[in-house]
């Protein structure tokens, strides 16, 4: 019988498109700030936001005005779907919006009891049977850095089925 071991922290555990994802082991587990070499904030070691981060940084070549925030933070209650997102660079949308989300989308998560930070994560692609296929880091000791989640039509928009999912954030022309 062979005995796997449980990743060890910061051990990159997956990547997207050359980016990596790191174990982080607890979802409240901090390793210091993650500096880019030019000084841009990446936030904390192994989080969800620093993953996010540096894979906007790294693979879009993005800086976002805000480099600060929780993670349900980098989604803007204030504006309306389809609407510019000062604070990340980026273009916003609800969860249930008339723009489908695409590749490198950031897909926000509200916070709740157990995490009120929210939650960040990836989208690597858009599967054929309508499912976002996310990559995320630290979505908790057990969890795996990859999901799928439906993608529905419901009242003619674009929803990811998970109610904790506030929308989107993505670069578009």
């Amino acid at each position: 019988m062979m005995i796997l071991s449980a990743p060890q922290i910061g051990e990159a555990i997956d990547s997207l498109h050359g980016v990596k994802v790191y174990y982080n082991g607890s979802v409240n587990h901090t390793a210091g700030r993650n500096l880019s070499k030019d000084g841009y904030n990446l936030g904390l070691k192994y989080q969800c936001v620093e993953f996010a981060k540096r894979y906007y940084y790294e693979y879009l070549h993005h800086k976002m005005p805000d480099s600060y925030g929780h993670a349900k933070d980098f989604f803007n209650l204030n504006l309306s779907d389809g609407k510019y997102n000062k604070a990340r660079n980026l273009m916003q949308f609800t969860n249930g919006s008339n723009t489908l989300p695409q590749s490198n989308d950031l897909v926000i998560w509200k916070g709740n009891v157990w995490n009120p930070f929210g939650h960040i994560a990836v989208i690597a692609l858009i599967t054929s049977d309508q499912e976002v296929e996310i990559v995320q880091q630290n979505p908790g000791p057990h969890a795996p850095s990859r999901i799928r989640v439906a993608l529905n039509m419901v009242d003619n928009k674009w929803t990811i089925a998970d109610p904790q999912i506030l929308g989107w954030l993505g670069k578009r022309k």
